[in-house]
């Protein structure tokens, strides 16, 4: 009988929480686990397909910077019966799956204001299989809180969880780099490799456009307004192609058609996103986990602007990191509009024509999660012989 796995997300302002969720959910049921995947952010896109359950829990979400409000569908605080509802459904997943491994997303080094809901799950899985292996599933980079909550965040470590799954490459970018590693926490840690989703790479497109991205959610809008400028400076008469997440609205999309010059395409995200990228002449995105995936893989010029607001690190971080390595250009938008806008078209023409450094990054990320959670199953079945 196949090992159970059930891992729960909710990512709150853009997709990448989720995308990297589904991305180790598909794996592990590829490599012959039962997965259940539940997610309590809004809804991306069909799970129907997947070769996982997937389960949605009452969803909620924030705007902007603010984490400490959550919000329903409609944009309202939410109510107490929704985060009632919330823990009831994780409690009844794990009571009826009785899961071999349970897999919370970014928690207990963040989603603080989710705290109730995972510390339910965690026992009532518990509760239903004791020896049931209890493992944390984090990105590359973390945001770095006061000390308090990294002492809180490495006690739950300790007492609570048997692993923590890093989906990142430590020669590249280890997590030392955004979160203090003390010798207990550094015990746990398994690095995986990144999770990545190659199943729409497709072939190259071949398009010298400089491509626009901005993620799943509207924080790229500052992003998209100043290479709309941009756009307007270069004289190449290359097109550029701004590509937009669903969280970006469509009366904010309509504001950037009209003032963007003939040369200029909007239109919301591809499934091809990949394919085109590998045939561009510039990349111009943030720094979110999948979209450095991409530029990774596609090796295409690049220039990487993180969304810092709100005293976010996490991209800048990573953007930092490409640079360093040689793989992106890593520029700001420093709020001075007109400036931004011509620093973004010198640095497009500067970026044409160059080509990335051969550094390679850990993509395997599937298989190896895969084997990391085979291997600590194993551990708990050799204790359970003794």
């Amino acid at each position: 009988m196949s090992a159970s796995v059930l891992i729960a997300v909710t990512h709150l302002l853009g997709s990448g929480h989720l995308v990297r969720a589904a991305n180790l959910a598909r794996a592990l049921a590829q490599g012959g686990f039962a997965v259940t995947l539940a997610s309590g952010g809004m809804p991306l896109r069909a799970m129907d397909a997947e070769p996982f359950a997937f389960v949605q829990l009452p969803p909620i979400k924030t705007e902007g910077t603010d984490f400490r409000t959550l919000l329903d569908e409609a944009g309202q605080p939410i109510e107490p019966e929704r985060r009632v509802a919330r823990v009831a459904m994780l409690e009844e997943l794990a009571a009826r799956l009785r899961p071999d491994v349970v897999i919370v997303e970014h928690f207990p080094f963040g989603r603080r204001q989710l705290a109730g809901e995972f510390l339910a799950l965690i026992a009532a899985a518990k509760a239903a299989r004791p020896e049931a292996l209890v493992l944390s599933s984090v990105r590359d980079v973390l945001v770095t809180p006061r000390p308090d909550r990294i002492a809180e965040a490495e006690e739950r470590i300790a007492a609570m969880f048997d692993a923590v799954l890093v989906h990142g490459d430590a020669g590249f970018l280890p997590l030392n780099r955004s979160w203090p590693v003390g010798q207990g926490l550094a015990a746990k840690l398994r690095y995986t490799g990144y999770l990545a989703d190659d199943r729409s790479a497709g072939a190259m497109r071949e398009n010298d456009e400089v491509i626009v991205s901005g993620g799943g959610s509207a924080a790229a809008l500052p992003l998209f307004a100043c290479a709309v400028a941009a756009a307007r400076l270069d004289r190449s008469g290359r097109r550029w192609r701004l590509l937009a997440g669903r969280g970006m609205a469509e009366a904010d999309l309509a504001l950037l058609a009209a003032d963007a010059p003939e040369k200029v395409v909007i239109e919301r995200a591809r499934p091809d996103f990949p394919a085109l990228l590998a045939g561009c002449a510039v990349s111009v995105s943030q720094a979110g986990y999948n979209t450095v995936l991409d530029l990774v893989a596609a090796r295409r010029p690049a220039i990487v602007v993180p969304f810092d607001a709100g005293n976010e690190t996490e991209q800048t971080v990573r953007a930092e990191a490409m640079e360093r390595a040689g793989l992106a250009r890593c520029s700001r938008l420093s709020g001075d509009f007109v400036g931004d806008a011509v620093a973004l078209a010198d640095a497009v023409g500067q970026a044409i024509g160059s080509e990335p450094s051969d550094m390679r990054i850990d993509r395997d990320g599937a298989a190896r999660s895969v084997g990391i959670v085979r291997e600590l199953l194993a551990g708990v079945a050799d204790r359970s012989r003794r």
